[in-house]
Parts: C-alpha cells; structure tokens; sequence
C-alpha cells in the first residue's frame, strides 16, 4: 500500500515537472512567446546601430557594401543617410548623430575637419569619380558635351553647395563660358543659364535628382557621375566624359565623425564597418560600379 502512495506521488512530481519545463498545455513557454520570437528579441537586444552618411551617388554601391558586411556582422544595423555632400555637412553640424561621414568632395571633409567633428586619423580618400553630360537615349538631342550645351533646350543640373554641380561650373570656367572665379560652388544657377544664352535650367539639389530628370525625359540633358549611370546603360546615353583637366579630381573622402552618443559598442562598430570600406573586398565592389579605386 505504501509503495503505491510513494510511486503515485513520484508520478505527480514528474508530471508538474515536465509541465513547468513545457510552460503551457499547448508547449508555449510560460512567458508567452515562442522560441523564435525570444531568440528574435535578443537578436534585435544585442544589434547595434550605426549612422553612416554618404553622398548620393554612393547610394547603390554602398547598399551591396552593407549586405556583404552584414553577412559577417548580422549584430550590426547600418542606417545610410543618403544626400548632396553639402546638405549631409550641415545635418551634422547642427547636431545630428553621425558615426561615418563619406563626402563626393574633399570640400566638406575639410569644413568638417575644420570644425572639430571628425575623429583625428581616420580620413581616407577612397574612389575617384568623373563627371559626364548625359542624355535620354534617342533624345535627338544636339548637344555633343558641355562645349556646346548652349544648344540644349533644358539642363538638370546640380547647385553649386553640390560637388557634381561645382565640378560643372569649374569646368564651364576651365572651357572660358563662366568668368574665372576661386568660388566656382557661389555661381549661381541662374548666371550659368545667362552664360549659355538664358536656356532653361532645372536646379537639383543632389546629383541622383539630376540623373532622375534626365531618365525621366524632364529635361534634356544634365551632368551627372559616370558611376551614377550604373544600371542605366539601357536607357541613356553618355555624351561626354569630362575630363580631369577640367574638374580635377573627383575625390570622395571618408572619415569618422565624433559622435559623443555613442557607447562602446556603437563606436567599435563604426571603426569596423570603416575598415570594411578600405578593404580590398569592398575596392573590388566599387569597381564593378564605375568607381576608379586608384587614389
């Protein structure tokens, strides 16, 4: 008789055992979450976060970039802020967080340098760039290049705050249609339409909108990146590639800004993901976009 309690009582401990362990009767854990969906909240616990700012045209190159790390690093979240070199400059001067800024200009790497918000030694000149004139194919258009760009009915192009847009004008001034000036960005866009005989000009404010109106037919022609013409090789024409004696060079420099939010692991990271884009296996990926990596 005892033996039989003692085995029924045994019998009741396993049993209220095997249940604590299952959580409900259905195998839910008690906690009420399956374990995909605890496993996918300490995933996202453990991410870290990292603002990277780059130029416009680095936007498609740079997105292959982030999913070849993240391959080896799912652990970390980079948020891309995409925009003319100028307009991502003032953003973090007026406070905004920023762990990586990626210029198409050495411009605004030295205003940010200049102002105490870049991480000493870390800056790095990465790819080269041109620029070219570019038009929808079969456009008809009569303009062979920026000698003759007065013979266009309507031209996107960048303002002058915008790299690509003030390596237009520093060409216009090197081929004598602008007035020679050490401020070619202060050009405005209505004198570069008064210098080409009043055409009608359509100012973009990065150079991924210039490259827009033109895919689209808004306008005829326009100056763009010859990496921004990466995937677009079906639907326009290249005019002209201009060259460096023209613009000089079309440097695009990178470098950590100081971003005193960050924690350790945010800042470590950061100096990685850096590290990444200076690697021979990123050199490799800018290349197939058009990007000269001999700096």
């Amino acid at each position: 008789m005892r033996r039989r309690i003692l085995a029924g009582m045994l019998a009741g401990v396993m049993l209220f055992t095997m249940e604590g362990c299952a959580g409900g009767a259905d195998g839910t854990p008690e906690s009420g979450k399956t374990t995909d969906e605890e496993t996918a909240e300490k995933t996202e616990a453990d991410e870290t976060e990292i603002q990277v700012f780059i130029a416009a045209s680095l936007n498609t190159v740079m997105t292959e970039l982030a999913d070849l790390y993240n391959e080896d690093h799912p652990e970390v979240k980079i948020i891309y802020n995409a925009d003319s070199s100028g307009t991502l400059l003032t953003q973090i001067r007026e406070g905004y967080e920023c762990d990586i800024f990626f210029s198409a200009a050495q411009k605004q790497m030295d205003d940010l340098e200049a102002d105490g918000l870049m991480v000493e030694g870390t800056r790095t000149d990465v790819v080269n760039n041109q620029v070219v004139v570019v038009t929808l194919k079969d456009s008809g258009t009569k303009v062979t290049g920026l000698e003759d760009l007065d013979r266009a009915e309507s031209i996107a192009l960048a303002g002058g705050s915008v790299p690509v847009g003030k390596y237009t004008r520093q060409a216009l001034i090197n081929l004598g249609i602008l007035p020679d000036t050490d401020e070619p960005d202060r050009i405005t866009t209505e004198e570069v339409s008064e210098a080409l005989g009043g055409v009608e000009i359509s100012e973009q404010d990065n150079v991924s909108k210039v490259l827009t109106a033109v895919a689209e037919g808004s306008c005829e022609v326009g100056t763009t990146y010859y990496s921004d013409t990466y995937g677009y090789e079906d639907d326009l024409d290249i005019l002209q590639t201009v060259s460096y004696d023209l613009t000089g060079d079309v440097i695009y420099p990178v470098a950590r800004v100081v971003n005193e939010e960050a924690d350790e692991a945010q800042t470590a990271a950061a100096e990685d993901f850096l590290e990444f884009i200076l690697s021979d296996e990123a050199k490799a990926v800018f290349e197939s976009y058009y990007f000269d990596t001999d700096v």
